[in-house]
């Protein structure tokens, strides 16, 4: 099937899902001119995309030292978020039809702290039961405020498409697709008529509904020449060329200008930071780092010496490649995509404390590959002939129902070396990878088994773990101790006022 043309417009869009909204969702926008009192103006959300606790402690350990700290990791309040999402036309928690799906995916999980509603692995915008919900880049941008979307994935990958769009199944990107690919009829029952929203390509309603004012990230491939079209008719400055599937560069980025900026760097995904370090010739070192794009937007948001209303901005800010890297079960790539992501955070905390009105909030949507630190010198499970013998010599009682024998060793053939060092090649390899830290004397050296960070995965796929949450400025205090995803929904809305 070839691209719909009768997407709704950027107004009519919008309005029409606010009014349905109105009728049948969570709230209403108010207006940020009429209630601005000295509170929070801006808000910073920055999302590690599979980063959970571990991530964190790995990360701070190989760069900073058993007793360093990354910058997120300094922000006053601290907690974990709950992650889980629902099965396909569930209700929400408390309801009679509630059914839940311990695990989720990045749509369903950006999907609970856009828009406040658990929904279904693989819808974005839309209730477990198809329903249209605003998403709170809709609600800000309605309300008067500036806002802006990054991301070192496709744009319309599952987090930033979050935000800016309404699908029942985040395959639907574009710029060629199926039915097949963005119907759902198991939730709607039929299939819905072309120009409906949640079937209409993630590319072309973020091309046309202007929700963010600011977008930077990969994907160029998922737009065409009528993509660009209708950005420029709405006064985007378009970095490179969709049209000719030139992607943007970094000196693209450092000289934009204007109101409203559309820049990606890549026809997919970004390049990772590992490889261009390794490689600072290749074409792909022309890619800025997640840190520019978010000093970027923060400056092309900021609007204090622009705008005599007050306003302030919504910025969201994703490092998507700790979660593919971890999917692929590569430490040392994992490693530098947490470098890059606490750099931004960085760059977004030193805005707010010089700003002073700026929330800042770090955390993720869910875990991803049962990311972990095992003992210096140890082995997985993955490794061993057989599990470890559930036997207590010292008291029988202790055993289990059913007892396994011993077998706790390594079995050659499935570990041929650290998967860093002399075993790389060998797919059958399930060892840990070896990362020298600062703590290290200088001659140890990654890959080496006398390097003191040892880490390893438990699958290739996404857990149900709690993550991490740190925040910084007015109403962070909300977010000390544990909160759901959809609970952040609520506390975005509140200190920006756009929520009845």
């Amino acid at each position: 099937m070839g691209r719909t043309l009768s997407v709704l417009t950027s107004t009519a869009a919008l309005a029409a899902v606010l009014t349905a909204v109105a009728v049948s969702g969570p709230a209403a926008p108010a207006s940020a001119e009429d209630n601005n009192d000295g509170r929070t103006k801006n808000v910073i959300y920055l999302l590690g995309d599979g980063m959970g606790r571990t991530h964190v402690t790995a990360g701070r350990e190989r760069f900073y030292g058993a007793n360093g700290k990354l910058v997120m990791e300094t922000l006053p309040a601290q907690g974990y978020v709950s992650t889980y999402a629902v099965e396909k036309k569930s209700g929400q928690p408390g309801q009679a039809d509630f059914r839940p799906n311990l695990v989720t995916d990045s749509a369903s999980s950006a999907t609970a702290w856009a828009s406040g509603v658990k929904t279904y692995n693989a819808a974005l915008g839309v209730d477990a039961k198809g329903t249209v919900v605003p998403t709170m880049m809709e609600l800000a941008k309605q309300a008067g405020y500036r806002t802006g979307n990054v991301s070192t994935a496709e744009i319309t990958d599952a987090t930033p498409a979050g935000q800016m769009s309404h699908a029942l199944a985040r395959g639907c990107q574009g710029p060629v697709y199926s039915a097949a690919a963005c119907q759902d009829t198991t939730v709607t029952g039929a299939a819905l008529p072309t120009g409906d929203v949640r079937v209409t390509p993630i590319a072309d309603q973020i091309a046309r509904n202007g929700t963010a004012d600011v977008i930077f990230g990969g994907g160029l491939s998922r737009f065409d020449s009528t993509d660009e079209t209708a950005l420029k008719e709405q006064g985007y400055a378009v970095l490179g060329s969709v049209s000719s599937q030139i992607p943007a560069t970094r000196t693209d980025l450092n000289s934009a200008t204007g109101e409203k900026v559309f820049g990606l760097f890549n026809k997919g995904n970004l390049t990772i930071e590992k490889t261009k370090q390794d490689n600072p010739a290749a074409p792909q070192a022309q890619e800025p780092s997640l840190p520019e794009m978010t000093k970027k937007a923060i400056e092309l948001l900021d609007n204090k010496k622009k705008d005599s209303s007050g306003n302030g901005f919504y910025l969201q800010i994703e490092g998507a490649l700790i979660d593919k890297r971890s999917h692929a079960n590569d430490a040392a790539q994992t490693l530098e995509e947490i470098k890059a992501f606490d750099d931004s955070v960085a760059a977004a905390l030193d805005f707010a404390k010089k700003d002073g009105n700026t929330l800042v909030i770090v955390t993720a949507d869910h875990e991803c590959a049962g990311f972990n630190i095992i003992e210096k010198g140890s082995f997985t499970n993955a490794e061993a002939a057989a599990p470890p013998a559930n036997v207590d010599a010292a008291n029988t009682a202790n055993n289990s129902a059913t007892s396994r024998p011993g077998g706790n060793v390594k079995d050659p053939a499935r570990s041929t070396g650290i998967i860093n060092g002399a075993g790389a090649g060998d797919p059958r390899n399930f060892a840990p990878a070896t990362f020298r830290t600062p703590d290290d004397s200088a001659e140890v050296k990654d890959g080496s088994k006398e390097a003191s960070l040892w880490l390893t995965y438990l699958s290739g796929n996404h857990t149900g773990a709690d993550v991490p949450i740190y925040a910084y400025g007015s109403g962070s205090e909300q977010l000390q101790g544990s909160v759901d995803n959809t609970d952040l929904f609520d506390i975005v809305g509140n200190s920006l006022r756009v929520l009845r």
